[in-house]
């Protein structure tokens, strides 16, 4: 497929070869105008804002991915193999399912579990097992401990459902998944098909144990520094 595709607009050489991707796009901007030097839009198709710019000397660029794997999926699965982007971070949010973890935790999700079926595209004999690039995740946890930040790496539930009606998500926590979101596993996947990196790091916005900590939309868009620094400080040029 030719550059600009049907969802990015951006030219060849506009994408750094570290890409951060918050699902919203108020997220991707924020980072832009808050961490990045000189950031360019270079992205804007459907409002899913793609910038480019420097951060401590390194050329970074961050764009959402909108909600859910189908979503993420074509994002990073253009980026990898059009664009030339060799690593992308997610920085997103998740629901907790441990006792351990309580509100703006972060949770390095080393593998991602799923309820989706996103992996039957590959024809494969059996079960694959979406992971992090393993060099990322010993990366962002020596970050977290530097930055004093309380963190858990482990595996993440990426369901196809927000609103769940067998309410299954404590079945997964018997299993030690430590929460609940809705990308990561198509991400790991698209990542190992093309042979690039990949992880998720999340900030707990919302608790399964601890319901009166939940944060709101606002909140999330612009309270989860943590994660993004860290994200930002294991980007590699």
């Amino acid at each position: 497929m030719a550059i600009p595709t049907p969802h990015i607009s951006a030219k060849a050489g506009d994408f750094a070869k570290t890409v951060l991707m918050p699902g919203d796009p108020l997220r991707a901007k924020y980072i832009a105008e808050n961490y990045l030097e000189n950031a360019t839009l270079v992205n804007n198709v459907r409002g899913v804002q793609g910038y480019t710019g420097y951060y401590k000397g390194k050329r970074v660029s961050v764009m959402a991915s909108g909600m859910g794997q189908p979503s993420i999926g074509i994002y990073s699965y253009e980026l990898f193999n059009f664009y030339g982007v060799e690593s992308i971070i997610r920085v997103g949010s998740c629901g907790s399912f441990s006792p351990e973890l309580h509100v703006r935790d972060i949770v390095v999700a080393m593998g991602a579990c799923t309820n989706g079926n996103y992996a039957s595209q590959y024809k494969l004999p059996g079960t694959f097992c979406p992971i992090a690039d393993f060099d990322m995740v010993r990366r962002a946890a020596e970050e977290c401990e530097k930055a004093g930040v309380k963190y858990r790496v482990g595996n993440i539930l990426s369901s196809d459902m927000f609103y769940d009606d067998a309410n299954s998500g404590m079945d997964w926590a018997k299993m030690g998944v430590l929460g609940v979101e809705m990308e990561s596993a198509a991400l790991y996947c698209n990542a190992a098909r093309a042979g690039k990196k990949a992880l998720c790091i999340c900030t707990v916005s919302d608790s399964f144990i601890y319901p009166e900590e939940n944060t709101t939309a606002e909140e999330r868009q612009t309270s989860f520094t943590k994660m993004m620094e860290i994200a930002l400080a294991i980007a590699e040029e």
